[in-house]
């Protein structure tokens, strides 16, 4: 079963500074119907105009992942780190028992563009935890791991039986991925134009998968995320 996510029906703010699409409910967008998938609680795409961000604020018990599409995201918490993400980096924070933190972009003349991802982990009152690693460009025509509950094949880790693949696929060129017993997919299509079996999926669009293994055909250069997920929801 596949159960499409156009980009268009996607919750929508524009602050001036901030243009944010929100694939699930998330601050003043709420759709009873699109509050998360599994572990999977938050997919923003996040624009931030030059020299402006997200002023100090708190979050708790939650894993949150930036990924960044262009442009740099600094980053300044509680626990006193300091660091400017840039394209080709991914971020990882447990928010555990409590952080606050910033995020800024550094930038005078241009807009930054990433995603921020919010998971539930396995368990409450998680010490807070920081990490940030150079991916460099995803590779094409094959899945790279970036995140992982294991930290293997050089992916972060997180506090949830969650992974996280990244990849870009040449126009005209096929893609598959083999379900596993037990688990749920969600497809995010960052870039690009791609048909997912019979479904036309564009960029901004994401896809809920169940019991089928993932075999697409790139319409065009395209670059996504694969989220694979246990069919048991983390903590709430």
């Amino acid at each position: 079963m596949i159960s499409k996510r156009p980009s268009s029906s996607r919750g929508k703010v524009d602050l001036g500074w901030l243009q944010s699409q929100h694939s699930f409910s998330f601050g003043s967008y709420f759709d009873p119907n699109h509050m998360g998938y599994h572990q999977l609680r938050v997919i923003n795409e996040d624009r931030v105009k030059a020299g402006s961000g997200f002023e100090p604020h708190r979050h708790r018990d939650m894993e949150i992942i930036s990924y960044m599409i262009e442009g740099e995201l600094e980053h300044r918490d509680s626990m006193g780190n300091q660091d400017v993400i840039r394209v080709g980096e991914v971020q990882r924070m447990t928010a555990g028992t409590g952080v606050v933190h910033s995020e800024y972009n550094p930038s005078n003349t241009s807009a930054n563009h990433f995603l921020q991802i919010w998971l539930y982990p396995d368990q409450k009152d998680l010490a807070p935890d920081y990490e940030q690693k150079l991916f460099g460009d995803p590779p094409w025509g094959d899945w790279r791991k970036v995140v992982s509950p294991t930290g293997d094949q050089g992916s972060l880790r997180i506090n949830q039986q969650t992974s996280i693949y990244d990849a870009k696929v040449e126009q005209g060129k096929r893609l598959v991925f083999q379900n596993k017993l037990g688990q749920a997919y969600w497809l995010q299509l960052i870039s690009g134009e791609l048909r997912l079996r019979n479904i036309e999926m564009r960029a901004g669009d994401g896809a809920a998968i169940m019991e089928e293994d993932i075999d697409f055909l790139s319409v065009l250069n395209s670059h996504l995320l694969l989220f694979e997920l246990s069919t048991e929801t983390g903590i709430n």
